[in-house]
């Protein structure tokens, strides 16, 4: 199986309106927060998705405007922390809760919002969900200062001591044993490079994620291409790895055997190379080694 791993520099980031002027709460910390906070659309808020979008949104952009680094996305990185935010009826009134969560999901604060009428919620109009959104944001804050303090004090060093970490968050989307023989392999790999991986996105300093696609490209052809996605706990996308080739229609059905391994291989030398590259000075960043095609025999599984 030949594939050929391409480097791509990320292209996208954080909003950062929120640098240089620290707002009321956030500017008691000492050191920036070391994680990105996602804010996904509730799915039991009891909204439309409309509003769900919005409100997540609305929460984000108030964070943002206390200085806390906050994202809406609907798909958080390996290693983002997470509000997640319900509502529950309580008679004439819904009482929105929003709950802290890291990135292994374990609950780490909650909170609750003002009630709303049970009529406003289910007009749902941004001029109150933005109101419950700037109503919450202060207390999140405040929880949020709470936990980074306690880490710290626990584990001031837990992000600079040792080799370094990654979370290997899963690979989606491969047929047969792909998701696991992938991950398996690229596990192996990256560890004989000196690197610890682990599940748990606790102590990582890196997040590594894999989607695979499969589709037809011909009579009797399949195209498939890998990308591996590298990112850092501030939610910064560092680079991806993507691997594409075309194997017989069926091959990777059931057992990936050699080409999993081959695939890994040349992967975790382009994951390495986006770790590095992100340690380097801004300045003169490390060359990516250039594409090396894999020996025919790699294509016959195990």
């Amino acid at each position: 199986m030949l594939i050929l791993p391409l480097l791509l520099a990320a292209c996208t980031g954080l909003p950062q309106p929120f640098r240089g002027r620290p707002g009321q709460q956030a500017e008691r910390l000492a050191v920036p927060l070391a994680m990105r906070l996602a804010v996904p659309p509730p799915e039991q808020a009891l909204l439309p998705d409309a509003s769900a979008r919005i409100l997540a949104e609305r929460v984000a952009a108030a964070l943002q405007a206390e200085d806390v680094p906050a994202v809406a996305v609907a798909a958080p990185l390996p290693l983002d922390w997470r509000v997640d935010i319900l509502a529950e009826r309580q008679g004439a009134m819904i009482l929105p809760r929003f709950r802290m969560v890291n990135a292994d999901g374990a609950l780490q604060a909650a909170s609750d919002g003002a009630p709303v009428p049970v009529q406003d919620w289910a007009g749902a109009s941004p001029e109150l969900l933005d109101r419950v959104a700037t109503q919450a944001v202060p207390a999140l804050t405040q929880l949020l200062l709470r936990v980074e303090a306690a880490r710290k004090s626990t584990d001031p060093e837990a992000l600079g001591a040792g080799p370094r970490r990654v979370r290997l968050a899963g690979v989606r989307g491969a047929p047969g044993d792909g998701n696991a023989s992938l991950g398996a392999r690229m596990r192996e790999f990256l560890g004989n490079q000196g690197y610890v991986v682990q599940d748990a996105a606790d102590g990582a300093a890196y997040g590594l994620e894999a989607d695979v696609a499969v589709a037809a490209a011909g009579r009797g052809v399949q195209r498939v291409e890998i990308q591996w996605i590298v990112s850092r706990r501030d939610g910064e996308e560092l680079g991806r790895v993507v691997q594409i080739n075309e194997v017989p229609a069926g091959r990777l059905d059931r057992l990936w055997g050699d080409i999993a391994y081959a695939a890994a291989e040349e992967a975790s030398a382009g994951v390495r190379t986006v770790i590095v590259n992100a340690q380097a000075p801004a300045a003169e960043p490390p060359a990516a080694p250039p594409a090396t095609p894999l020996p025919e025999s790699a294509a016959a599984p195990r």
